[in-house]
């Protein structure tokens, strides 16, 4: 049996996890555990920015108004002001580290993108993830306190409940140690779960492989309640190109005028003004279901997003990598529109966590895209994600500093003694196409009760034979995803088929209208 103990357990590296390492190596030994490279999260995708109340005229209430109207009545308040309060702390915290924002003038530049109502996303050309992973990686490398475990995947949390310890909270958990094909045992007083969200579980998503929802089922195998599952925010511009696999056009391109058309075989016009008085700046959730609409009514594979208009050295400066990309594919945006299409993007909802990113099991913490806050309510403001993992991350850090010792038992090792090595893979494989096609199909931008009904059908089927198989043979990595991703796209139709009304990212043809009061969904694992 391979045992490792530390202070403080951290499941992902993207920034939400980097950042709550960086900050306890001070005081703890920490493990950051990634299931692939530390550079393979979905921070590092993240184009667009930083939000934050920088600019001369605008407000800390202004940033929060903008986060409650794009959140459809159903942000959490505190968790928004929480945020929008402490977020120019965090950004001056990335530059201490190093993190070259974008200038002008000697100042930072700050972008608008859609539902702002002023300039105050900074960034770092359109690359902004990116440039944060790399400054963090770089500084969690030279830490000492921090050891990183590559290529180490969840498989579940160890609580005392559980074991029948007095201590019921959660004691460690069980990863997969891909290259050594060999479960470990991880023990900590603290665990904190920052695996990001589930795009992985729809068809078409902008996320990388690593978003299965690991954290969010794993907390809820645990006994941690999920609240608003069913708000799974659909980027409207993802490029669509045969070669090109999930490449996000940045929001922060419809910031600088970019307009959605439609191709000339339909008219050619632009069709955002019809549907929205923001146009082209409306939430995300808006220009979603505008897209989605216009392409069915005209039998549409795409549609296309024109900023040929600015000059090709405003692009370059601007957007220097998706004019590369595209310039890669054959398309030159600089004279011709970008084909583009919706895919899953964000996840709203996740695991309950408080202002100090606490969750209901004693010592088991979830930040970022794998907790639900409140801040997004029923749609996320754009570029408010980046900079909700760096806040809850030190607030994490600072209720773990404050919290009480716990001494911790002894462990047992993982049993893999009646389980035998997979006859058929392929099982795997043609499930996980399965899941990801009916949840696209069903439980996707624009639902249904009949729909929903048939997706519940399904899971349920998908469950028990996932169940089964994990059962009897050796955990592999894609049995592990595949279990986590059929898991949370119950939660997702469950939560879904619990709101009955149209509000934010969750449109309902059988619930058009918004109801009179706005409720999170919240669900619990007892009645289960």
């Amino acid at each position: 049996m391979t045992l490792h103990d530390f202070d403080v357990l951290i499941v992902g590296s993207g920034l939400a996890g980097l950042s709550a390492a960086v900050h306890l190596a001070r005081t703890h030994r920490v493990a950051v555990l990634t299931k692939r490279a530390m550079s393979d999260g979905a921070s590092q995708w993240a184009q667009g920015g930083i939000a934050a109340v920088l600019g001369e005229g605008d407000t800390i209430q202004a940033h929060v108004d903008d986060t409650l109207i794009a959140g459809a009545g159903l942000c959490d308040l505190a968790a928004t002001r929480f945020v929008v309060e402490h977020a120019p702390e965090a950004i001056a915290w990335l530059q201490t580290l190093g993190v070259p924002f974008s200038e002008e003038n000697g100042l930072l530049h700050l972008t608008r993108e859609g539902g702002h109502s002023q300039r105050r996303v900074a960034h770092v050309t359109d690359a902004t993830g990116a440039a944060v992973q790399r400054c963090l990686i770089d500084v969690v490398r030279r830490t000492p306190n921090i050891t990183v475990f590559e290529g180490h995947t969840l498989v579940d949390l160890i609580t005392g409940a559980k074991l029948g310890l007095a201590d019921t909270g959660c004691v460690g958990l069980y990863a997969l140690d891909v290259a050594a094909d060999e479960v470990v045992t991880f023990r900590a007083p603290h665990t904190i779960l920052a695996t990001g969200g589930a795009g992985k579980v729809y068809l078409y998503t902008t996320n990388p492989d690593t978003a299965t929802g690991d954290g969010i089922a794993a907390a809820w195998r645990a006994g941690c309640r999920v609240s608003n599952m069913e708000f799974i925010q659909f980027h409207p511009t993802c490029l669509y190109h045969p070669f090109a696999k999930s490449f996000l056009i940045s929001e922060a391109v419809r910031g600088e005028g970019g307009q959605l058309k439609l191709p000339e075989s339909a008219g050619g016009i632009r069709f955002m003004p019809a549907h929205d008085e923001r146009a082209e700046l409306a939430p995300r959730d808006v220009v979603a279901r505008a897209i989605d609409f216009e392409m069915k009514k005209h039998g549409l594979d795409c549609v296309y997003l024109d900023i040929s208009h600015q000059s090709p050295a405003f692009l370059q400066e601007h957007f220097p990598n998706i004019l590369a990309r595209c310039a890669s594919l054959g398309i030159d945006i600089t004279r011709d529109p970008i084909p583009v299409v919706p895919a899953a993007h964000y996840t709203c909802g996740g695991v309950v966590s408080d202002l100090s990113g606490r969750t209901d099991v004693e010592g088991l913490y979830a930040i970022g895209e794998t907790a639900c806050t409140g801040l997004h309510g029923a749609n996320r403001l754009a570029s408010n994600s980046l900079v909700e993992c760096m806040v809850f991350a030190r607030a994490a850090v600072e209720a773990i500093a404050a919290a009480p010792a716990r001494a911790l038992a002894d462990l047992p090792p993982w049993d893999h003694s009646r389980v035998t090595d997979a006859d058929e893979i392929v099982v795997i494989s043609h499930n996980w196409d399965e899941l990801r096609r009916f949840m696209w199909d069903y439980v996707g931008i624009v639902r249904t009760n009949k729909r929903l009904e048939r997706a519940a059908h399904r899971i349920a089927l998908l469950s028990s034979e996932i169940d089964e198989f994990y059962g009897q043979f050796r955990v592999t990595q894609d049995l592990l995803e595949l279990r986590n991703l059929v898991q949370v796209a119950e939660l997702i139709v469950r939560s879904a088929q619990s709101r009955h009304e149209s509000r934010g990212l969750h449109f309902s043809r059988d619930y058009p209208l918004l109801a009179a009061t706005a409720v999170p969904t919240i669900l619990v694992p007892a009645e289960s």
